[in-house]
């Protein structure tokens, strides 16, 4: 995600004190990480990777089904157009 300035600290408390514990509450993820781009540095703003780790793609699909587009709205209500994200699937590999 990337997120401008003027919304930032409001933005990382918000993740981390109430859209993440909402996505977690679902009983679907494992854990959560925020992790923040650091290089290339970014042009403007901030440039953050959510990261969720589940045990199944069912689970995925639940989750994306039943929960996301709630979820996904409260974010867009509260800070639409001030934000970029694009998501994105990545698989383990022992």
């Amino acid at each position: 995600m990337s997120i401008e300035e003027s919304i930032h600290n409001e933005w990382l408390d918000w993740m981390k004190n109430i859209h993440i514990p909402e996505v977690l509450a679902t009983g679907l993820f494992v854990e959560s990480k925020i992790l923040k781009l650091r290089s290339p540095e970014p042009e403007e703003g901030f440039t953050y990777a959510i990261q969720y780790t589940l045990n199944s793609m069912a689970e995925l699909d639940t989750y994306q089904t039943q929960f996301a587009p709630a979820l996904r709205k409260k974010t867009d209500e509260k800070f639409g157009g001030k934000f970029h994200a694009f998501r994105t699937i990545l698989e383990t590999i022992d």
